[in-house]
């Protein structure tokens, strides 16, 4: 395989790695309720990105850190959120 289609498909797939978190991102900050957000699921993600972070600077591998930092603020910008608004926002009463 070329270096140029390897490099296509890993441009591509951490794109759509980053982007994936924005929707859900959209629908919380709108309705200011990430109720039906599961924590466990986003903890571990977050956990998730932050082991290939590490991975991609033990091997020096810098797409990996790059791809995988920027997805981990996206999945910790939810995580944030789900904590903010985690049963709606309150009544500013």
């Amino acid at each position: 395989m070329s270096d140029l289609i390897a490099n296509v498909v890993g441009t591509a797939a951490a794109l759509c790695s980053i982007v994936s978190f924005a929707p859900q991102m959209i629908k919380i900050w709108k309705e200011r309720d990430a109720s039906s957000v599961s924590l466990r699921t986003y903890s571990l993600t977050v956990t998730c990105f932050v082991l290939w972070v590490a991975y991609g600077v033990l091997t020096s591998a810098w797409p990996i850190v790059v791809s995988n930092a920027c997805a981990f603020v996206m999945a910790l910008g939810v995580l944030i959120m789900k904590w903010r608004f985690r049963d709606g926002e309150p009544d500013p009463s």
